[in-house]
C-alpha cells in the first residue's frame, strides 16, 4: 500500500493534505430473556448517567445554542430542501459539482492550512461503507438512541441515492463518527493518531483544540493518489442542540464520501458555508447519484470527467440548451 492520501473536511474549512502525494437505525427491541422457576431474575442493571458537564462544556453548548436560535430567527438552516427559490440548471448542476467534488478549498502547509482553491481528483469509496458509532461519556442514553437512530436513517437514505454499500456496524467500521463532548475530544489525540496515522501531530492538535467557528470535522483517507477511499473519522460536538447536531451528520457524512468541498454558489446545498440550508437537499441527492455514477472513476481529473458529468446533469435535469 503506497502512503495514504488524507482529504480533511471541516464544516467552515476544508483541507486537502496529500502525501508525497501526502497525503443507521435504532438497536432492535430484544426480548426479555426467560427466568427458569428455579433461577431467581437478576436484577436490571442500574442506568449509567452521564456526568455533570465541565465549565467548558457547558460553555460551548449556551454558544452553539446561541448560534442556532440566531441562524433560525434570520431564516437560515431551512430544512425543506430547497423550493422555487432556488431553481437548478443542468450547467449548474455540472459547475456545483466540478467545484464540490474536484476542488479543495485549503492547501497543506508546515504552518498549516492554507485557504488557496485547488483542483484535485474525484474520491469516492470502492469498498462497502461501514460507520461505527463512538460516544462519550457525557452522551445520555436516550440521546444515544436518537442519534444512533438518525444516523442509521440517513445512511440508509445515501445508500439509496448512491447504490453504493453504506450501512451502520461494528463489525470492522472503516468510517468512524465520534459525537464528544470538549473535554472528551480534547482527550482524543491518541485515537486520532490510531485511527489516521498518516496525521502530523499539529493536524491531531488542529482537532482537539477544535476552534468554536468549526461545528463539526470528517478526516477521509484515501490509498495513495487512487482517490479510493479506505478510510474516514469524524468529529461531531455532543453539545450541539438538536438540528445543529443533525446538519453536522448530513454535511459529514456526505462529504466523507466524496463531495469534499465547499462552494458559494451552490445553491440550494448543504455545501456552502452561509448555513442557509441544514439538511440534504434535492440538489445535493444528485451531486451524490452523479459522484457514485458507474460512468466515473476514482482519480479522474475535471478535464477527464467534464464531459461525463455534464451528460448526467443534462438527462437528471435538462434545462439548458
Amino acid at each position: 500500500m503506497s502512503l495514504p492520501g488524507l482529504v480533511t473536511l471541516l464544516r467552515h474549512l476544508t483541507l486537502a493534505l496529500t502525501a508525497v502525494a501526502l497525503l443507521g437505525c435504532a438497536p432492535p427491541n430484544l426480548p426479555a430473556p426467560t427466568v427458569t422457576p428455579t433461577a431467581p431474575a437478576r436484577p436490571a442493571p442500574a442506568a449509567v448517567k452521564a456526568p455533570p458537564p465541565s465549565a467548558a462544556s457547558e460553555a460551548v453548548r449556551l454558544h452553539f445554542a446561541k448560534v442556532q436560535a440566531d441562524l433560525l430567527s434570520a431564516g437560515m438552516l431551512r430544512s425543506d430542501g430547497g423550493g422555487r427559490d432556488a431553481p437548478v440548471t443542468d450547467r449548474m448542476l455540472t459547475e456545483n459539482f466540478i467545484r464540490i467534488a474536484l476542488y479543495d478549498e485549503y492547501a497543506r502547509s508546515a504552518g498549516g492550512p492554507i485557504q488557496r482553491q485547488t483542483e484535485s481528483r474525484l474520491r469516492r469509496w470502492e469498498q462497502p461503507v461501514r460507520v461505527g458509532l463512538r460516544f462519550g461519556a457525557s452522551v445520555p442514553r436516550e440521546r444515544r438512541a436518537t442519534d444512533t437512530a438518525r444516523i442509521g436513517s440517513y445512511l440508509q437514505r445515501l445508500q439509496r441515492i448512491t447504490g453504493h454499500p453504506i450501512s451502520l456496524s461494528d463489525a470492522a467500521p472503516n468510517f468512524l463518527i465520534h459525537i464528544v463532548n470538549e473535554d472528551e475530544r480534547r482527550a482524543l489525540g491518541p485515537t486520532v493518531a490510531a485511527a489516521l496515522p498518516g496525521l502530523s501531530a499539529s493536524e491531531v492538535t488542529g482537532i482537539t483544540q477544535l476552534p468554536l467557528s468549526t461545528y463539526c470535522l470528517v478526516y477521509a483517507m484515501s490509498d495513495g493518489t487512487t482517490g479510493r477511499y479506505a478510510r474516514a473519522f469524524a468529529v461531531i460536538r455532543a453539545e450541539h442542540p438538536d438540528l445543529l447536531r443533525l446538519s453536522c451528520v448530513h454535511e459529514e457524512i456526505s462529504q466523507g464520501l466524496g463531495l469534499a468541498n465547499d462552494s458559494p454558489r451552490a445553491r440550494p446545498s448543504i455545501f456552502n458555508d452561509d448555513e442557509e440550508f441544514a439538511l440534504l437537499t434535492a440538489h445535493d441527492e444528485m451531486l451524490l447519484r452523479i459522484l457514485y455514477d458507474p460512468q466515473l472513476r476514482p482519480g479522474m481529473t475535471e478535464a477527464e470527467a467534464r464531459p461525463i458529468v455534464e451528460a448526467l446533469a443534462r438527462s437528471m435535469l435538462g434545462t439548458d440548451s
